[in-house]
């Protein structure tokens, strides 16, 4: 048996579409829910990287500017 929402499972039921097809759907959306699940745990990677680059060319202007 695979995952599902349980509330888009409820909105698709409740909204008059046929119980298998509301079940195959709300598994399907789990599916993409996961791929968008591990693009924001990279996002935050990449925003902590974006930070300390920012920082580092911040401390080397800041370097050259005052010496």
């Amino acid at each position: 048996m695979s995952i599902m929402i349980s509330e888009v499972y409820d909105a698709f039921v409740s909204a008059g579409a046929p119980e298998e097809k509301a079940r195959r759907a709300a598994e399907a959306l789990t599916v993409y829910e996961s791929r968008f699940s591990k693009l924001e745990n990279d996002m935050a990677v990449i925003k902590w990287m974006l930070g300390f680059v920012i920082a580092l060319l911040f401390a080397v202007a800041l370097k050259l500017f005052l010496h």
